[in-house]
């Protein structure tokens, strides 16, 4: 076991004046299965490249550990998948590595096909077996979940629970739940770490967000009944002082040195309130930095004439001669929200794109209701770039809904200003999302909608498709969501 020591850490990249960090201070255990949680654009993945000294910071981090990072860059993807790791691991012993994938549920046989052939998330499992290989290493992996299906998934989290010595990003409630003892989040104004799992730390939050709500209100409650109290206080003495200069009813003289006196103990009274008062404001000053807004958010759908949107029956869809998949059969009703479910290279992505509408030759028979108005999220963000007032222009969509839905989703509107291709690959897919929700449309297509999404805005769209109930078809790997949102699971 050892420590490592970040001590004052400041960071900002260069051109900006809104530092990622500042002065944070915090220890890490090597021992540790460290889970790393925060909102899109918090510096997740900035911290971990702090860690591993790409940039330069203020403040110091100390450690007795080397860093390595998921996902490792592979140089020559042709070569055998046997030689790749050896090139990570020059020193590792065949047994081990082969213990190791054994553990993610991979053959031996894999290691002797060039790299480039495995599928993303055999090429994950592979990565991971070889750098948990590496002795005296901590682990810095980054969102290992995106490309593995829901078996993968569960693999994965429970050959991690098995190790230790990492700090893992992902967004995965349930993943993260099996595999970590430890959460560290990146708060509006700081970083906060916890023993526990996701939920553990969760609850938590939920618990000293709500203590510090109540406390906000009951002090200004207070604020505000001190300073009415101080005003009165304060025009009384003022009307006491005033009687020095008269006489009584009776016409003696008034007694000036007791008038002074009371005058002289009301406004004594008054600052003191108004000193309690101050210091009520200095105490709401203390807390809500770290409350992180969830407003609700609203989603378009045209209401559709028909019961029976789409209907798939015997299905198969073709890439060349090779089917993708066969003897697809399902319905999609109004009001349904179907998940799509099935191992990675099952034909998923294919069958949402055939009901799409894109040109893919299939065998079967497939209805789609006539004038049905379709919302596609597909997973790919690479081709986001340009202003995003030009891209709502060009889906034709409510430029103002469309960045109000955004600054829900934690948008800062200095983001407004940059280029798409700039954005991290959470807020692409937000955008995407966004786009999504503003389109009017009878039913809602979304591929993977939620890589690299934060777990706050997972939870946002998962309240809004209860609320609104569309009509919805999606894929997803997050188990979590998938048990929230489904009304019906087709498997392929």
């Amino acid at each position: 076991m050892s420590l490592i020591r970040v001590s004052n850490l400041t960071f900002a990249y260069d051109g900006s004046y809104d530092p990622i960090f500042e002065k944070v201070s915090f220890h890490i255990d090597t021992d540790w299965k460290l889970g790393l949680t925060g909102r899109n654009g918090r510096g997740k993945t900035t911290f971990l490249q702090l860690l591993l000294g790409k940039y330069e910071y203020g403040g110091t981090i100390s450690a007795q550990v080397d860093f390595d990072y998921f996902p490792f860059e592979v140089e020559d993807e042709e070569a055998n998948t046997v030689d790749v790791v050896e090139g990570i691991v020059p020193d590792c012993l065949h047994w081990q590595l082969v213990r190791e994938l054994t553990m993610l549920g991979m053959s031996e046989e894999a290691l002797y096909r060039p790299f480039r052939s495995l599928s993303n998330g055999e090429r994950t499992k592979v990565l991971l077996a070889a750098l948990f290989l590496k002795e005296d290493r901590f682990l810095l992996i980054d969102e290992p979940t995106n490309h593995l299906d829901g078996k993968a998934r569960k693999l994965v989290s429970d050959y991690l629970r098995s190790k230790s010595g990492f700090i893992l990003v992902s967004h995965d409630r349930a993943f993260l739940d099996n595999c970590v003892d430890h959460m560290m989040s990146i708060n509006k104004s700081g970083i906060d770490i916890r023993r526990g799992t996701f939920s553990d730390w969760w609850e938590d939050k939920k618990k000293q967000d709500q203590f510090e709500l109540d406390e906000n209100e009951k002090l200004r409650k207070e604020m505000k009944r001190l300073s009415e109290a101080a005003k009165r206080t304060s025009d009384w003495s003022h009307e006491v002082e005033k009687t020095k200069n008269g006489t009584r009813n009776s016409g003696s003289k008034v007694d000036k040195g007791y008038i002074g006196h009371k005058a002289a103990k009301m406004m004594k009274r008054s600052k003191s309130m108004e000193q309690r008062r101050q210091t009520a404001i200095d105490e709401t000053a203390k807390l809500l930095k770290n409350i992180e807004t969830s407003d609700s958010l609203k989603m378009l759908q045209l209401a559709y004439h028909q019961s029976r949107l789409v209907e798939l029956d015997r299905v198969s869809v073709f890439y060349g001669e090779q089917p993708a998949c066969e003897e697809v059969g399902f319905t999609i009703e109004r009001g349904e929200r179907v998940a799509l479910a099935g191992p990675n290279g099952s034909g998923k992505s294919s069958v949402l794109k055939l009901i799409c509408g894109e040109p893919i030759r299939y065998t079967g028979t497939f209805r789609k209701g006539s004038q049905l108005k379709v919302s596609y999220v597909p997973q790919d963000t690479s081709h986001l770039q340009g202003d995003l007032s030009d891209y709502a222009a060009a889906y034709g969509i409510d430029e103002s809904l469309f960045k109000s839905i955004l600054r829900k989703l934690d948008f800062s509107r200095t983001q407004f200003e940059k280029d798409m291709s700039a954005f991290s690959g959470g807020q692409k897919k937000k955008v995407l999302i966004a786009r999504s929700l503003c389109e009017n449309a009878h039913l809602h297509v979304w591929d993977e909608p939620l890589n690299f999404v934060d777990i706050l805005s997972r939870m946002q769209i998962e309240e809004l498709l209860l609320d609104y109930s569309p009509t919805l078809l999606f894929v997803e790997h997050d188990s979590e969501f998938g048990r929230r949102i489904a009304t019906k699971v087709v498997e392929l």
